[in-house]
């Protein structure tokens, strides 16, 4: 039999048989004309090898045998005699790691069950999850899946938008009501998790002796789409399964939404840009992206929570803002300590932004995502005299004279801005309110 058929058997095989692998392998799953003394050991080096990690890649496995040294030898010694007599398929099944064995998420166990619980066909679950690239690649908008709008920052990076079309972003929503919602994320993190808020993320920050915010640069597109293949690996699903549902939730941005360099975008932070985003990951944007950062980073968590607790300081992050805090003890290593919060970030494949990190002790304003947390969480003056002061010119020269960005739904816009004050200072969202109920609308 030739070499790379007997490997690519073998990796079938090792797949389909976990984790009783052994029992598959070398009692029935796949025969080798006899029970080859060389077969139960390489099983055995195949568990110590993958046992207690995410479910690996068929590619994975071929690696491992071509590795391993027993099986060469037993390759070259036997090869003349090794004959596959059969081979008992089981076919695909549900391979969750020991924890998310209780997350309760729905099994899907082939291509098929998957285009059956979208509702699809196989066809149009790989033309929405699009793993060859096609709406990367063709410049038709009609084949592509996103709309795209280009925000420049006052530091001169570029942030790219991707808000997934109708139809795909109902296939994200089910991802996220069905699958996403059911798994736990971390204590410390309180960006997008139900019964969480900025407010929470803030709160375990107020009144304490220094503070420490860092802040991630490029958070969503830093998540790749091999990264989120793994995830679903990790939650038990088949490989080919995992894919399309990466493939679903990431995208890769075509170029020629970028515009030409012009006034007031740095031609280096555009090139950066277009690279950046020209790989598959998550689209900020999408319903699903949200509960896919914050998952995928909760190994990232759990090591900023040990570090935190080991020096007596606190530990929470909404999205890309981090922040830390502590007493007197804390605030004679804070600087020692930043440097190893950067240094536990580049190991997981994140980019510091450095020129936002702050070290803010008492005495100067602490802030942390716009909010004062000195004594007690608080919305800036400036932004609280800002709101104030338009309110008050909608009523005296009404609402649309106000308008200026041309918000569709400019009453709901101003109530949201009057309803996370009063979330976060009843006394003083009490009097935004009163001034919000005088304006006249049409």
């Amino acid at each position: 039999m030739p070499f790379l058929s007997l490997l690519r058997i073998l990796a079938r095989s090792f797949l389909a048989g976990e984790p009783a692998v052994e029992e598959i392998v070398a009692r029935g799953g796949l025969t080798l004309g006899k029970r080859w003394r060389w077969l139960r050991p390489l099983a055995r080096r195949y568990v110590k090898t993958f046992s207690g990690k995410t479910r690996p890649r068929h590619r994975d496995v071929i690696v491992f045998l071509l590795q391993d040294p027993g099986f060469r030898r037993a390759w070259f010694k036997h090869r003349s005699d090794l004959s596959i007599v059969r081979m008992l398929t089981r076919g695909q099944q549900m391979q969750p790691v020991a924890v998310a064995k209780t997350w309760g998420v729905p099994p899907v166990a082939s291509i098929g069950a998957l285009a059956d619980w979208f509702q699809l066909t196989p066809s149009k679950l790989e033309w929405f999850a699009d793993l060859k690239g096609l709406g990367y690649k063709k410049s038709n908008p009609q084949l592509r899946h996103y709309h795209y709008r280009i925000l420049a920052k006052n530091s001169g990076n570029i942030r790219l938008i991707e808000a997934p079309k109708p139809r795909l972003k109902e296939l994200q929503q089910q991802i996220l009501t069905q699958i996403l919602d059911k798994i736990p994320a971390h204590p410390a993190v309180h960006g997008f998790v139900k019964g969480r808020s900025i407010k929470t993320f803030i709160t375990p920050h107020v009144g304490q002796r220094v503070i420490l915010r860092m802040d991630l640069r490029d958070f969503f597109p830093t998540f790749a789409a091999a990264r989120i293949q793994t995830f679903f690996r990790t939650v038990g699903y088949p490989e080919s399964v995992a894919d399309l549902l990466g493939g679903i939730c990431t995208n890769a941005a075509p170029r020629d939404v970028w515009p030409k360099p012009g006034v007031g975008i740095d031609p280096q932070y555009l090139w950066e840009a277009r690279a950046l985003y020209s790989q598959p990951h998550l689209p900020q944007g999408a319903p699903t992206s949200p509960a896919l950062a914050n998952l995928c980073t909760y190994r990232v968590d759990c090591r900023l929570t040990g570090l935190a607790e080991s020096v007596g300081a606190r530990y929470t992050r909404y999205a890309d803002d981090i922040a830390f805090s502590g007493s007197a003890a804390f605030e004679k290593r804070i600087e020692r300590f930043s440097t190893h919060v950067a240094a536990i970030l580049i190991e997981e494949g994140f980019t510091v932004h450095h020129r936002k990190t702050r070290i803010m002790r008492q005495g100067v304003r602490q802030h942390l995502a716009g909010l004062v947390a000195n004594q007690r969480i608080n919305v800036m003056r400036p932004d609280f005299d800002r709101l104030k002061a338009i309110l008050t010119n909608c009523v005296r020269l009404g609402p649309q004279s106000q308008n200026r960005d041309v918000h569709p739904r400019y009453r709901s816009h101003l109530e949201g801005r009057v309803g996370f004050v009063e979330m976060i200072n009843p006394a003083r969202g009490k009097r935004l309110r009163a001034i919000f109920e005088r304006i006249q609308w049409q």
